[in-house]
């Protein structure tokens, strides 16, 4: 019997509404609303917002693009009517430390597995004395389920808390960041970037730079930055490589809303700089599990984990910092965006492409070879999703990743497949070969009849 399938949607991707009014007040969502001054942390208390009396809480998933994503998987892994195999979507608070959000992971899959085991098959076959699930995580979401692995990894050693934690058997992530994308940094900089799709502002800014979880998102792959000064420091999660007018910012944040500000301005700076250096530690101490997580120590093997990477859109692979070291400014340059799949005689380098979002090289995770990538490209949507075709005027692969019809279709194949073994995929779908990665030298943990691409 297969386990159920849980979906973990990316950044930005569930509504938040106020609960603490009578009739609840939606705070974020799409279409509608975004309240960035209610949604907004407080700079004494991160757990808690800067408007009170209020009570925050996730909603539901965006319909678009995870709808069709569930109901096909809830279709393609029903082999018996009589038999379904239930999936799930995890709707949970982005704007929160992923630890924390990996805390409310674990109880909602408890949750999970309480419920499937409730379901007549799924109790005939001993479910509730083994229960197990398989995690379909997209863009941040992907994070989320390397970060709950880390727990399950450091259970099996003892360090992983006294409630018990579901097993997981196979994970598939769509687009995720395990090495960053500069479109958070553009977020804090600017208050514009793919990952929210809305128009810049101040309000979006000031909000973006109190939300913990966008700083988990930042870029730290080898090349990534591109200094001016070798005195400035070498990496995103260093407070002292940030413009100015961010720590500043911040500090006016401080002195508005806080506390207790310090009363000299020299003060807040110093206080707003080390708020800042907290959140990039919290980060950084998050993506340094993950990128030691071993699957094995997990319960899993290199094929059970398949990664899908977008390709083929222009997509920001580096950032240009400039000196002095006591003034450092991001220089946002075109020349950074780049798009060289398929490679091509005079252009950049192959792997220098992305899903508009996230760059090819950010979306590698360390604890699988670039070899077990499948990569999927705009040119891959089928000939009838038209809406589909449509809304990528307007926004990026990357969003769209999973309600690409090919997507959906791998994502079945893989969770259709037994544990520890290479999934065969269904004749006539086909996949790409990563960028950089010679032809023979292809190992996905999906075996593509001949004629894929």
């Amino acid at each position: 019997m297969k386990p159920p399938v849980v979906v973990l949607p990316g950044m930005t991707a569930t509504e938040l509404r106020d609960a603490y009014p009578t009739a609840p007040e939606p705070l974020w969502g799409l279409p509608g609303p975004k309240a960035y001054e209610r949604v907004a942390l407080h700079p004494d208390d991160l757990r808690y917002e800067l408007r009170e009396p209020a009570q925050v809480r996730p909603g539901d998933a965006f319909s678009i693009p995870y709808h069709e994503l569930v109901r096909e998987l809830r279709h393609d892994l029903t082999a018996d009517a009589d038999r379904p195999r239930p999936v799930f979507l995890f709707p949970y608070d982005w704007r929160r430390p992923l630890d924390e959000t990996v805390d409310a992971l674990a109880e909602f899959l408890r949750e999970v597995a309480a419920r499937t085991a409730l379901l007549r098959h799924y109790h005939r076959d001993g479910y509730g004395e083994a229960p197990r699930v398989d995690l379909v995580g997209h863009s941040m979401g992907g994070l989320l389920a390397a970060g709950y692995l880390d727990r399950l990894a450091r259970a099996k050693d003892g360090g992983g808390g006294a409630a018990p934690l579901v097993p997981v058997r196979r994970v598939v992530s769509l687009g995720t960041p395990f090495g960053g994308s500069f479109e958070a940094v553009l977020q804090i900089i600017t208050g514009t970037a793919a990952l929210g799709g809305s128009a810049p502002s101040s309000r979006e800014r000031e909000t973006a730079r109190v939300t913990p979880a966008l700083y988990h998102l930042l870029p730290r792959f080898p090349d990534a930055l591109l200094r001016t000064d070798g005195a400035l420091p070498d990496t995103l999660f260093d407070a002292a490589l940030w413009q100015r007018g961010v720590v500043a910012s911040i500090a006016e944040h401080m002195r508005r809303h806080g506390l207790d500000p310090a009363p000299r301005k020299g003060a807040r700076l110093q206080a707003a700089e080390a708020f800042l250096q907290r959140m990039l530690d919290g980060a950084a101490a998050f993506r340094d599990r993950v990128d030691a997580l071993t699957l094995p120590a997990a319960g899993l093997t290199e094929r059970d984990w398949l990664v899908v990477a977008g390709v083929g859109e222009e997509t920001r692979v580096r950032l240009l910092v400039e000196g002095p070291p006591e003034d450092p400014f991001f220089e946002l340059r075109s020349l950074e965006r780049r798009q060289g799949y398929p490679a091509r005689e005079g252009g950049p380098p192959e792997t220098e492409t992305g899903d508009g979002t996230v760059p090819f090289v950010g979306a590698l995770p360390p604890f699988l070879p670039a070899e077990a990538v499948v990569a999927v490209s705009p040119d891959d949507f089928g000939y009838w999703e038209i809406r589909d075709r449509i809304l990528g005027r307007f926004t990026t692969l990357h969003a769209l990743l999973p309600a690409m019809n090919r997507v959906i279709k791998l994502c079945g194949a893989f969770l259709g497949g037994e544990a520890g073994t290479r999934s065969r995929a269904p004749r006539g779908l086909k996949a790409r070969r990563p960028p950089g990665v010679a032809e023979g030298a292809w190992d996905p943990p999906l075996r593509f009849h001949a004629g894929g691409d």
